[in-house]
């Protein structure tokens, strides 16, 4: 048998993967098999393999020295597994129109969309959208939290799994965590739909949804978010959320005990540039205490120092 000659036939379809596969029990076909699949996902120029082969093989490199090279089993896997490699790329290259921003835990972001609208991306979050209907749809995805700067112009829709916010031209901040969902205008007008009810926002008004109810919120002055400049604000916000925003923002656990009530309304700003500054501030106003090990914290109340 030759093996060189099996294969190559079994490229041009004349033999099975069966039958390869039971002339060369031994063997590892899986790169390719994956080569033979992605080649036929394109049109490409119909090559005779013997051809190909002998052309290859009789192929001067050199000018002044003619060199023949036997084409073996394993070269021609490698072969293959480039083949895969550049199909591959080819296709996230010109098929894959999905662009994507992603954060991780104590990191933010600054980008640019197609309409030169700006975007600040807080931490441990991700943003995405069609590029290729970006002209004739602007409209993205949000999971975690983001301040916008919105270019005047046709819709623009943030899409996100607690709800969408559609604006014109105009500044907004929405924050999408678990359980939490929260929108606050900072110009121009934000229209927000939440369980198919829509409320338009302006300056200085905010929706806010806990645990899938409506709460209250305050009119506010603030020009842009506070986190933007590495400080997170709270205004009658449940402790759980704050706690939630500490662990993102410094990369630590927090344990609370069973006395604390998580649910309790916080109203406050901790920084993010010094953790134990941090803890204090969320924890003293509640008339809590805290302990660090290692990258555990642990919230407690004071009567059970």
């Amino acid at each position: 048998m030759n093996k060189d000659k099996d294969i190559l036939r079994w490229f041009n379809g004349d033999i099975s993967t069966e039958e390869i596969k039971a002339l060369y029990p031994k063997e590892d076909f899986s790169v390719l098999e994956k080569s033979a699949f992605y080649a036929k996902q394109f049109e490409t120029p119909q090559v005779e393999a013997e051809k190909a082969l002998a052309e290859f093989k009789t192929r001067s490199f050199n000018k002044n020295e003619t060199k023949v090279i036997a084409l073996n089993y394993k070269m021609l896997l490698r072969i293959a597994a480039v083949v895969v490699l550049m199909l591959t790329s080819s296709y996230f290259l010109f098929f894959n129109a999905t662009a994507s921003y992603t954060t991780d835990i104590a990191e933010t972001t600054t980008f640019n969309l197609p309409d030169d609208s700006e975007v600040i991306l807080n931490a441990k979050s991700q943003l995405s959208y069609n590029k290729k209907d970006w002209e004739s749809e602007r409209s993205l995805t949000l999971d975690g939290e983001a301040f916008f700067k919105v270019t005047k112009g046709e819709k623009f829709t943030v899409n996100t799994d607690a709800g969408s916010i559609q604006v014109l031209g105009t500044q907004f901040n929405v924050k999408e965590r678990a359980n939490y969902f929260e929108v606050k205008c900072y110009e121009g007008s934000v229209s927000v739909t939440y369980n198919g009810n829509a409320s338009v926002l302006k300056p200085g008004k905010s929706v806010r949804i806990v645990n899938g109810k409506i709460s209250v919120v305050k009119d506010f002055k603030a020009q842009k978010p506070s986190w933007i400049n590495k400080e997170s604000s709270f205004d009658n916000v449940p402790l759980w959320q704050v706690i939630e925003e500490l662990k993102l923002q410094y990369n630590i656990k927090i344990k609370v005990a069973e006395e604390v009530n998580t649910a309790e309304l916080f109203s406050g700003s901790f920084t993010h540039s010094d953790k134990n500054v941090a803890l204090q501030a969320v924890t003293i106003p509640l008339k809590l205490s805290y302990r660090i090990n290692g990258n555990e914290v642990e919230f407690y109340n004071y009567e059970a120092n």
